[in-house]
């Protein structure tokens, strides 16, 4: 195929004389979602299946229940998107989906239909890395006066990763620091099931955090609240694991043979997320460090991904940041929660550059389950395709 090199935007803006509307479709993990989003940052719909029901009876996400789920769920997920964003699939310029990383099987869900509806429409299609998406998701939310400005670091911390990452420009990310083991999230929700905290239709992050959040019981009749102490794992390396903290809360439930009293139950949830919490703190101002070594002057942290909506984690990282940030305040930043978990208007939004710029994907493009942010293309450059995407008069 014929292309020729044009120098990309060197930030998502989308400043454009035309309006263009990205369909995009999500599936990578246990949500099946769909959504349509404008370049002049308009949201017009945004839908999300849950499978919460499915998570409270396996125990998390079991990857063949949950590609068949997707299946069931994501046309009706599509439908309900056009129809709130009172549009017709003709009037959609582009189908933007998640290409991956994330579960292979739940991935072609989303993948085979974006294909499909873009072949048949002849409409330009464009596959989305799902951690940039994330990352790029505050340049759609956030007041023109404090988005985010390159460089600056992502903290990504969800089910499925957990990574600090530097970001240059919209395709260029150096990871930092990640997970040499489970996932925060991951983590949380065993924990989670461990103390047999009721989800409510949360998931078992959100339900722990809310059960850390709740009252003293009454000592004489539901004892103390004890505190454990969990150690910070790697202290003073950029990596971060999350199964040696989970596992000492098992090998301590072990020891207690089960008998716990709510006040017991109440103090070991703390901890654990004291703990979980307390090496994000430590990995951060070791990110923040070897940043100014190397020059790059940060001023925000963007943070994403389904733990970012957890209220204690932002009230530890807003206490990091003041006393890391010296002269110059480093910013934090958070998108809106309902963007924090997975969603398809964050794969619109990071679609939306590359559609302006005519860099599509060719229909037969594949999905890619294991991808890291360092395999993005070239910053600053792109390939376009020489047909270029219509948009609607």
């Amino acid at each position: 195929m014929l292309a020729h090199r044009v120098q990309r935007l060197r930030s998502p803006s989308h400043a454009q004389l035309r309006r263009f509307t990205v369909l995009a479709l999500e599936s990578s993990a246990d949500d099946s979602c769909a959504a349509v989003v404008t370049s002049d940052r308009n949201v017009l719909s945004n839908v999300v299946v849950s499978q919460q029901a499915f998570l409270e009876q396996y125990g998390g996400i079991h990857p063949f229940v949950a590609i068949h789920a997707h299946q069931r769920n994501l046309p009706g997920a599509v439908q309900r998107a056009l129809r709130e964003a009172k549009l017709s699939i003709q009037d959609v310029d582009g189908i933007a989906f998640t290409r991956g990383p994330g579960i292979p099987g739940c991935l072609s869900v989303c993948g085979n239909a974006a294909r499909t509806l873009a072949a048949s429409l002849n409409k330009p299609l464009v596959g989305v890395h799902h951690m940039q998406a994330h990352a790029l998701t505050p340049f759609l939310t956030s007041p023109p006066d404090s988005r985010p400005q390159f460089p600056f670091i992502t903290l990504l911390v969800s089910g499925g990763h957990t990574m600090f990452v530097l970001a240059t420009s919209p395709l260029h990310f150096r990871i930092i620091a990640e997970t040499v083991d489970e996932s925060i999230g991951n983590a949380y929700d065993k924990v989670a099931r461990l103390l047999d905290i009721p989800l409510d239709g949360r998931s078992g992050g959100a339900a722990l955090e809310r059960f850390c959040a709740s009252p003293d019981p009454d000592p004489a009749a539901e004892g103390e609240v004890p505190e454990l102490k969990l150690p910070i794992a790697m202290r003073g390396r950029l990596a971060l694991s999350y199964t040696g903290i989970h596992s000492a809360v098992e090998r301590y439930l072990d020891a207690r043979r089960g008998t716990l009293d709510a006040g017991a139950r109440l103090g070991i949830a703390r901890s654990f997320q004291k703990a979980a919490v307390g090496q994000l703190e430590e990995k951060l101002g070791l990110a923040l460090q070897q940043c100014r070594q190397q020059d790059h002057h940060v001023r925000h942290l963007v943070v994403s991904g389904g733990v970012a909506s957890n209220a204690y984690l932002k009230e530890r990282l807003r206490a990091c940041l003041e006393r890391e940030s010296g002269d110059r305040p480093i910013e934090l930043v958070f998108p809106p929660p309902a963007l924090c978990t997975d969603n398809a208007v964050m794969i619109a939004w990071a679609s939306m550059d590359r559609f302006l710029a005519g860099d599509t994907d060719d229909y037969s493009v594949e999905s890619r389950p294991k991808w890291s942010l360092e395999e993005l293309r070239e910053p600053g450059m792109v390939y376009v395709r020489k047909v270029r995407p219509s948009a609607a008069t």
